[in-house]
């Protein structure tokens, strides 16, 4: 069978009309099983991804060859760099942080255009420029990769810590977690808590932190999470 060029998903393809349409027209075009676990395992994590536009990295594919038998380093950048020649994903350099991260989006029109917004503003292909979503989706991808699995109630408590701390709290707080074994979201929110009512690092005072109770993880909505 001669493989043919998949041009992407059409306007408002939601997830299940995704799936129809790969197991469709996508996938009877792929001859390679290591092609197929891979693409379905991308979609599978971009299916789980708070962020948008949702990607995944190069970095978390990799750390996910054990869930896919017979996938190495190796066989998994071919397997990639087929899907992407095929038109089933999307790949681009973002520089996230001051680092260059490989990501990999669906071929769908939202992922298409939003891909040509970053591209403008520079924010990919290791030029300089930061940018709000891509920032939270650090985050978001720091938490996943060290602390587990986001699910809603997390993504939301995420983003209201984003609302009282700075980004690099967040991302430092995450870290000193993990070096600790103290691998929950609890932990991590008692970490930024301190940090804003006793000062960090040079002992002034709340610097950089946005007006806000440091107990409302203790006290509000998503006190449960932090007691658990």
């Amino acid at each position: 069978m001669q493989s043919r060029h998949f041009h992407g998903f059409p306007v408002r393809t939601e997830c299940d009309s995704l799936l129809d349409l790969f197991f469709t027209q996508v996938m009877p075009q792929i001859l390679d099983a290591t092609e197929l676990k891979v693409t379905m395992s991308l979609f599978y994590l971009l299916s789980h991804k708070p962020n948008h536009p949702p990607f995944v990295t190069y970095e978390e594919l990799l750390s996910r060859t054990t869930a896919m038998p017979g996938v190495d380093g190796s066989s998994l950048r071919h397997a990639l760099d087929s899907a992407v020649n095929r038109g089933s994903i999307l790949r681009v350099n973002l520089n996230i942080g001051g680092q260059l991260v490989e990501a990999y989006f669906a071929n769908i029109e939202s992922d298409r255009e939003a891909i040509s917004d970053i591209e403008r503003s520079g924010v990919s292909t290791g030029k300089e420029g930061t940018g709000q979503a891509l920032q939270r989706s650090n985050i978001f991808a720091l938490y996943e990769q060290n602390i587990g699995i986001i699910t809603p109630m997390i993504a939301e408590e995420l983003k209201e810590a984003e609302k009282l701390y700075p980004a690099q709290w967040i991302e430092e707080a995450l870290k000193e977690a993990v070096v600790l074994n103290k691998r929950s979201w609890k932990y991590v929110a008692r970490i930024l808590e301190r940090w804003a009512s006793e000062g960090k690092d040079s002992g002034e005072y709340r610097q950089g932190v946005k007006k806000g109770s440091p107990d409302k993880y203790v006290k509000g909505k998503y006190g449960r999470l932090v007691k658990r």
